[in-house]
């Protein structure tokens, strides 16, 4: 992790405290890196489904409940924990949920569909529960002229995380190739390895990391009724965030076009340019780097330049990398594509992040966030699904699939025009 610089972050907060963190970035990338876009996306596909037709949309169906789920359940869970000062607990909460369901994964095999989305849709929805409440720390640890570049930290160091289960991973897998061992063979062993490192790299987070929050006056009690109302209210007085409103439905669609290329990254490689599972571990290992490199100079770029620029520009890459991928007949243009989705994901989610942090009220933070994570959630819905129909409608071509994904980076681009970043931060300091 890059050196923190103590001016970037609020007063009282000691650089060890951020570097717990950024820990929780670190533990929780390998389940994105390993489970959603390298491994089991593919495994499901190949193996559980038998690599039968519907076996992609089954895949985007099972990803589509688990954040149906979120979407109804986060907002709520997000206003609990700035109701109660909860953030930390549920945090300790999610990440032993996604830990579980992940080890589970390992004992799916051929034909294990039910036993596979079961186990899938408990482990994204604790990730995504964990993703949100790890998020809401940020503005209190971040000034808000510096929240691009400390956002870019965590995401950077969270790629290595990533690295590091795929590496260990990929390792195992070359050498259990080498004994001769099928995929239903070492496919279970690398959700276990999954599993292992994302407990032990969040300990960290939990020692060094502290609840701010205080609970909120007269709510010592409150529960489900007091924390739906916290979300009306939020509703409306929705007129007041309109630039948050905007920045949520912008990242409907971007964070769709997004949510395909982690879901399906693997599944496209495979189906269309013929990868091989160590081919496409490889690959993702690659892009985690160039991912990493990108959310770290990007959070400098984004605090000088402006959020609504630096976040536009990531979407203009993104539209190009959709097009490559589509003409791409060789590996060698579909790795250049992939290098470039490495370089736009850290920054443009790193990006998301931190606008929707500098628009959050001092006292809604995990609210706030759990309404981010409603849209983003809602987009990992609409993105694959539409991804997963266009190869059902077309006959298996995924390159029309793709070809559809960037018009979401698209529209993102126009929604986007319609964000104040400086109205929309002062809304946040006036009303919170």
């Amino acid at each position: 992790m890059p050196q923190i610089a103590q001016d970037a972050l609020n007063e009282g907060v000691k650089k060890r405290e951020v570097f717990g963190w950024a820990l929780y970035d670190f533990a929780n990338s390998g389940y994105t890196t390993v489970v959603l876009t390298a491994v089991f996306n593919a495994y499901f596909v190949g193996v559980v489904a038998g690599g039968a037709a519907w076996g992609t949309l089954a895949w985007t169906l099972a990803l589509g409940l688990s954040n149906l789920i979120v979407m109804f359940t986060m907002p709520f869970l997000g206003a609990y924990a700035d109701l109660r000062a909860a953030k930390k607990r549920l945090l300790l909460l999610s990440t032993a949920g996604c830990v579980g369901a992940t080890a589970w994964l390992a004992e799916v095999g051929p034909g294990d569909l039910g036993l596979a989305v079961v186990a899938i849709v408990l482990s994204n929805v604790f990730y995504s529960y964990g993703e949100s409440l790890t998020a809401a720390f940020l503005p209190e640890l971040a000034r808000r002229e510096a929240i691009g570049r400390v956002s870019g930290w965590g995401w950077s160091f969270g790629y290595f995380g990533g690295m590091l289960t795929l590496g260990l991973s990929l390792a195992y897998v070359i050498w259990a190739q080498g004994q001769g061992m099928t995929a239903q063979q070492f496919v279970p062993v690398t959700m276990l390895i999954t599993a292992g490192v994302y407990a032990l790299a969040s300990i960290g987070t939990f020692v060094l990391l502290k609840e701010r929050a205080v609970p909120q006056p007269g709510v010592a009690r409150a529960g489900v009724a007091e924390s739906l109302q916290r979300l009306a209210q939020t509703w409306r007085e929705a007129r007041r965030y309109q630039d948050f409103s905007w920045l949520l439905l912008c990242a409907v669609f971007y964070q769709a076009g997004i949510a395909v290329v982690i879901a399906l990254a693997a599944v496209y490689a495979e189906q269309v340019l013929g990868f091989k599972q160590t081919e496409t571990m490889t690959l993702i290992f690659l892009v985690n780097i160039a991912s990493a490199l990108g959310a770290f100079a990007f959070g400098y770029w984004q605090d000088r330049i402006g959020h609504r620029p630096a976040l536009a520009v990531t979407l203009w890459g993104w539209v190009v990398m959709t097009l490559l991928a589509v003409v791409a007949t060789t590996p060698a243009v579909f790795w250049v594509a992939a290098l470039l989705a490495g370089l736009c994901m850290g920054s443009s989610q790193s990006a998301g992040r931190a606008m929707a942090g500098l628009f959050a009220p001092a006292d809604r933070l995990a609210e706030f966030y759990g309404l981010w994570t409603f849209a983003v959630r809602l987009s990992a819905i609409v993105g694959p699904i539409t991804y997963g129909l266009v190869t059902v409608l077309t006959g298996g071509n995924h390159r029309l699939a793709i070809l559809s994904t960037g018009l979401f980076f698209l529209a993102g681009l126009v929604i986007l025009r319609r964000v104040d970043v400086a109205r929309g931060s002062a809304a946040a300091r006036t009303t919170g």
